[in-house]
């Protein structure tokens, strides 16, 4: 099966089978997504309406984004409560954290490829909470770790620091050039002057195949039984600070949810090679 371009935000037909693409803060509307709630809700029950196959939601994040796994799941499980099994299927996460490192390592590569001595590669995205925020300063830094670039920053748009004082500091710290990349779908409201703008992390063709494929393996898993929502309601487990284990807080993750923080083989949430089984949340040397 193939997911086309949308015919309207959120929407995306094939054959007797709909996807519905969901956005969050890493600007999936770029990519044709609907925000959660009502407009999730909407594009959902049309797509019911118009076709009796399944309706497939991909949760449309770069992998700094669990919130709106979990809220795609909590949707599909209201709106599933009057449908027969095997109508709506929650697809893995368009992308992980993994995913998004190997992306930014490669679009870091090209943007300094002029100039890879005085070069600043500038990582970008929407503010969000403090969290997800902390998230993309850790991908950066596995990009300059693995990457061998001399600068890598992080700057939000609209948040702390802005693209303006990243900018400044590369340029404090000797670049001659700053390169931004983007670690999300939509580019910034505005670039600085003298910044340049290295364009989308990823191409409209890129986007359609990687959809595609978490389509496809949505439906795997549905043909073994498996609609993807149960799993996607404990897609915040471990982020934030409700999971924090304080003294006399320790507690059992049991199988499959522990937290690896080696240099080993690391697939993530959803990883587009599945293996039948969860790995949890993991910590290692990002894999391609």
């Amino acid at each position: 099966m193939a997911a086309v371009a949308p015919e309207r935000p959120g929407r995306a037909r094939e054959s007797e089978r709909s996807v519905v693409l969901a956005g969050g803060h890493e600007g999936g509307a770029a990519a044709g997504a609907v925000q959660t709630g009502r407009p999730l809700a909407e594009a959902v029950g049309e797509a019911l309406a118009a076709s009796s196959g399944p309706v497939c939601v991909v949760p449309m994040t770069l992998g700094r984004d669990p919130g709106l796994i979990a809220d795609c799941a909590r949707a599909l499980r209201w709106l599933g409560r009057d449908q027969e099994p095997g109508r709506l299927v929650l697809a893995p996460p368009f992308a992980t954290a993994d995913h998004l490192t190997a992306w930014l390592r490669t679009a870091a590569l090209k943007a300094v490829r002029e100039a890879p001595e005085g070069s600043a590669v500038l990582v970008t995205a929407p503010a969000a909470g403090p969290f997800e925020d902390a998230d993309l300063f850790r991908v950066a830094r596995l990009v300059r770790q693995y990457g061998h670039h001399r600068w890598v920053e992080v700057a939000f748009d609209g948040g702390d620091p802005d693209l303006a004082d990243g900018a400044d500091r590369c340029r404090r710290l000797g670049a001659s050039r700053v390169c931004l990349v983007r670690a999300a779908f939509a580019g910034p409201d505005r670039v600085p002057a003298g910044v340049l703008d290295t364009g989308p992390l990823l191409s409209r063709a890129a986007v359609d195949q990687v959809v595609r494929t978490r389509v496809q393996e949505a439906l795997h898993r549905l043909s073994h039984g498996r609609d993807g929502i149960t799993e996607g309601l404990d897609a915040e487990h471990g982020h934030g600070y409700a999971h924090a284990h304080g003294p006399g807080g320790d507690h059992s993750h049991g199988q499959g949810q522990g937290h690896s923080h080696g240099q080993g083989h690391s697939h993530g949430q959803g990883h587009g090679d599945d293996h039948g089984h969860d790995h949890g949340r993991t910590h290692g040397r990002p894999h391609h």
